[in-house]
């Protein structure tokens, strides 16, 4: 399967089970229109392509050889290679990451916020110590030989418990220690409780930290406001800024949220990168269609334009020796991810797994409060194995909808919360996301592609 655009300039073919890129020309971009699938690199140039294309038979013949060549070294039209590999899927995976919801608590009130403001549909609560311990028990227990795991602080915002958050750290790097096991720790914050304790302890332990800003001050103060209802701008980008240079500029996101509010998002990211952050995140807000900061299908086109828009800025910055990197934009076609990886995603509900204040264990952040997904307690120390199956035998082939996107080995099948927030099934990607998902990967690959050309 492959999948042809033109994006900055160029023409771009994906081979979409090879993960071959190609820039070609005019010729071979219009000639692959007449090249069907399963396609015979034996075969004669199909005379329709020479009868109706506007170029010389010798052209298109010296074309059509190219790419009868690629197709022979698997790099153009290779078939499916994975779908056996999905038909056998026996992962037996194991537990390599938590997501610690410290704090079921918020003093902002974001409006567009997936968790209640903190409270994930229940009610405001922070995670002791003793239930913050338990679960690096759990996960250490379940972690089979793997040697490296992966703590989340989140909530609502972890900084209300930070106390506890070291008390956490220090005991899973001691046990780290005792069971040959390597903690890395992320924090995600808004910020309003940053101060130097914060940050050195932050800067010492935590491998990442996520800084939540949705960009220029009006578009942020409109959504991501106090209890009091005044906004968090002023306060948090000096602190943001003193800890992505404490950082050096690395290790660290700001992260933000678009809403039908500023579909011309590009702008937001690129205050974000004039203000000095060198590694940005801004996503589309997922929202049912009553909301009416919700995308739609209607925004689809004034998105699309500006993801090209940012792609060209991007692009041209870099190009200049000013560049930043944008999350969406960041793509590795030399080595990528694993199969696996590409086939099943995240992890979540298998690999991945998140605890309430409570020690209750759900299949992601996005899930908790679902009680219809509630796995266990780490009290307990075992899992819903009909809950966790059922996430880890999900895959890119058991999602119907992937079968003919050439961006599923990319997205691995998207959200699983989405899929069954929308749809009542995790097999069931969410639509909107899936055409956003699409444009980024395009747009990733029509960066990579010209920043290579223009080396």
């Amino acid at each position: 399967m492959i999948h042809k655009y033109k994006l900055l300039g160029l023409d771009i073919v994906m081979d979409v089970y090879s993960g071959a890129v190609h820039v070609v020309d005019d010729v071979t971009y219009d000639l692959l229109d007449y090249c069907t699938e399963p396609f015979d690199p034996e075969a004669e140039c199909p005379q329709k392509a020479i009868d109706e294309l506007p170029y010389s038979e010798d052209v298109i013949k010296e074309a059509y050889g190219e790419i009868c060549e690629l197709a022979r070294a698997n790099q153009l039209f290779m078939p499916d290679c994975y779908k056996d590999i999905a038909k056998s899927w026996n992962k037996r995976s194991v537990v390599k990451a938590l997501c610690l919801h410290v704090a079921h608590d918020c003093n902002l009130r974001c409006k567009y916020c997936f968790a209640d403001t903190g409270e994930f549909h229940g009610g405001r609560s922070l995670m002791s110590a003793e239930v913050g311990k338990k679960a690096i028990d759990f996960v250490i227990n379940n972690s089979g030989s793997r040697r490296n795991i992966e703590i989340d602080y989140f909530g609502g915002e972890p900084l209300m418990n930070f106390g506890v958050v070291k008390e956490i750290t220090e005991y899973a790097k001691e046990q780290g220690r005792l069971h040959g096991k390597n903690f890395r720790f992320t924090i995600t914050t808004n910020g309003l409780l940053i101060n130097d304790d914060v940050k050195n302890y932050v800067n010492e332990n935590m491998s990442n930290i996520v800084l939540s800003i949705d960009g220029t001050k009006e578009v942020n103060d409109r959504v991501r406001y106090r209890v009091d209802g005044s906004g968090s701008y002023d306060t948090i980008v000096p602190k943001f800024q003193d800890i992505a240079e404490s950082r050096g500029q690395d290790n660290y996101y700001v992260r933000g949220t678009f809403t039908a509010y500023n579909v011309d998002f590009a702008k937001d990211v690129i205050h974000l990168a004039d203000l000095g952050f060198k590694q940005t995140s801004v996503e589309p807000v997922v929202a049912p269609d009553t909301e009416d900061y919700a995308l739609r299908e209607e925004h689809i086109p004034k998105v699309f334009s500006e993801y090209e828009k940012l792609a060209e800025e991007y692009v041209r910055r870099r190009k200049e020796g000013k560049g930043f990197n944008f999350f969406h934009f960041m793509i590795d076609l030399d080595q990528g991810p694993c199969v696996v990886k590409r086939l099943s995603g995240c992890g979540a509900g298998h690999e991945y797994l998140a605890v309430t204040p409570d020690g209750d264990i759900y299949p992601c952040h996005q899930f908790v409060g679902n009680e219809d997904f509630k796995m266990g307690n780490v009290f307990e120390g075992k899992l819903n194995e009909e809950i966790r199956s059922r996430f880890e035998t999900s895959n890119v082939y058991t999602k119907p909808k992937c079968e003919d996107c050439f961006a599923k080995f990319y997205c691995s099948g998207g959200c699983s919360a989405n899929a069954y927030n929308f749809n009542g099934d995790i097999d069931k990607p969410y639509a909107l996301a899936c055409e956003f998902e699409k444009k980024r990967v395009e747009c990733a690959i029509a960066i990579e592609a010209s920043l290579k050309l223009g080396e």
